[in-house]
């Protein structure tokens, strides 16, 4: 059995697939993924879910699964019993057949979904002639709305926290997956793609899909992942200087790259975090990376198993990159997130909040914020199973929940085509702010 534990990197497991293994019987992959979460779910009460009965319903089904797709689908079930995040599946192989088979590539698109579309919101170095808070209106021959919104009986949602129709933050998620899972395919081909612009006219545009760029990672049975961490320095409208530091998931090969960023902007007046799209990974992290910004040991929440209580306790980052003694950067700390900032993105960001150690901007985020374990099945698919909860220094549980930012800044379509990226932009008047400055109110 092969075992790891993570943060919240569900979402982006949805649109990867695993190596694949010999299938095993059904009963016995479903009795190995009813025991586990028997044996290490943090609720001894599980949730007020009986566990018993449960397995007395479901297992005859099991054993009667005449195919990968129907078996996983009946682990599913028995997973979204619990009303909770971090109950899922990693298939090892893939129980539609995808046209496109590899999924490793991309258009360089980022999406959300945005008043009930998906829309562009931001676009990567090198993809040409596409704009932010364009709708997507087809990929290929799907009509990307009839996928999102479908009717009733085919509606789409994540079935290990409820459905997408109970909670508009899985919507969020859920139409994000569908989106990735058409615009992705093998390095080197292409997706045709229609938009709508801002004038209501469709854009057709055939993009490439190029391969996923920084630095490659693989953590136990999750699929690759590539590393990516941007920095850049930043003026305020009220002239203050702001470092901007962005990463897309919590893994050691951030942690460089971070402190690299920190030493650069120790004389700038601020410093954000932009940790939107950023879907979690090892939590652990958090209390090495608050340390730059902490000069205490600091409690920022407790991660509670059945068993224990463990407090994630800021460090304080006393040396910089070559070893001189500095000091933890004292100056405002912004940070961003959104309905895609999940797990150990909410652990920081709440955890940072909830001690007055940093102002937060955005979303509200995913709200899927248990610590996980991930263990390969005996038909080769991997369970993602929680086995703790997390609550902030001051009380606030994420699940369910999520971080909700001292300034709310909906996404808006028109902000959007006009170019505006309104949460860093009330990032940046609150450090004019704090900083004495001169900066025009936000809109």
């Amino acid at each position: 059995m092969t075992r790891v534990a993570a943060g919240c990197l569900a979402a982006m497991t949805l649109v990867a697939a695993i190596a694949a293994a010999p299938r095993s019987g059904g009963v016995e992959t479903f009795d190995a993924a009813w025991t586990l979460v028997r044996d290490s779910h943090f609720d001894k009460s599980m949730n007020g879910v009986d566990w018993q009965a449960v397995r007395a319903e479901l297992r005859p089904r099991a054993a009667a699964a005449s195919s990968d797709a129907e078996l996983r689908g009946i682990i599913q079930e028995m997973l979204g019993r619990l009303g909770l995040s971090h109950f899922a599946l990693i298939p090892a192989t893939a129980d539609v057949a995808n046209p496109n088979g590899d999924l490793s590539a991309d258009p360089g698109l980022d999406v959300r979904l945005v008043e009930g579309s998906l829309l562009v919101t931001g676009v990567r170095d090198g993809v040409a002639d596409v704009r932010p808070g364009w709708r997507l209106v087809k990929v290929g021959a799907t009509d990307v709305a009839a996928t999102i919104h479908p009717d009733a009986a085919g509606r789409p949602g994540d079935r290990s926290h409820g459905t997408s129709d109970d909670n508009p933050r899985l919507a969020a998620v859920e139409a994000w997956r569908v989106a990735q899972s058409l615009l992705r395919g093998p390095s080197g081909s292409t997706v045709n793609v229609v938009f709508e612009d801002g004038a209501g006219q469709r854009q057709p545009r055939t993009l490439d899909r190029r391969p996923e760029q920084g630095q490659p990672v693989t953590v136990g049975s999750l699929p690759t992942m590539f590393v990516r961490v941007e920095s850049g320095r930043r003026r305020t409208p009220g002239g203050a200087t702001a470092g901007v530091i962005a990463f897309n998931v919590w893994m050691p090969a951030v942690d460089a790259r971070f402190q690299q960023a920190i030493d650069e902007f120790r004389g700038a007046d601020a410093i954000v975090i932009d940790l939107r799209g950023n879907p979690g990974g090892l939590a652990a992290m958090i209390m090495g990376l608050s340390g730059h910004f902490v000069a205490e040991r600091l409690t920022l929440g407790i991660m509670k198993t059945r068993e224990s209580e463990l407090r994630f306790v800021a460090n304080p980052r006393l040396v910089d990159a070559r070893g001189a003694r500095v000091a933890p950067f004292a100056g405002p700390l912004a940070i961003v997130v959104d309905g895609m900032s999940g797990s150990a993105s909410e652990c920081f960001a709440g955890g940072m909040q909830s001690i007055g150690r940093a102002r937060v901007f955005g979303q509200p985020s995913m709200g899927q914020a248990l610590p996980a374990l991930f263990d390969r099945l005996p038909n080769g698919d991997v369970l993602i199973h929680a086995y703790g909860d997390f609550v902030t220094a001051d009380g606030h549980r994420l699940e369910g929940r999520g971080v909700t930012p001292d300034e709310v800044q909906p996404l808006r379509r028109d902000e959007l085509l006009a170019g505006r990226d309104l949460p860093l932009e009330a990032a940046f008047a609150w450090i004019d702010r704090e900083k004495g400055g001169i900066a025009p109110p936000p809109r």
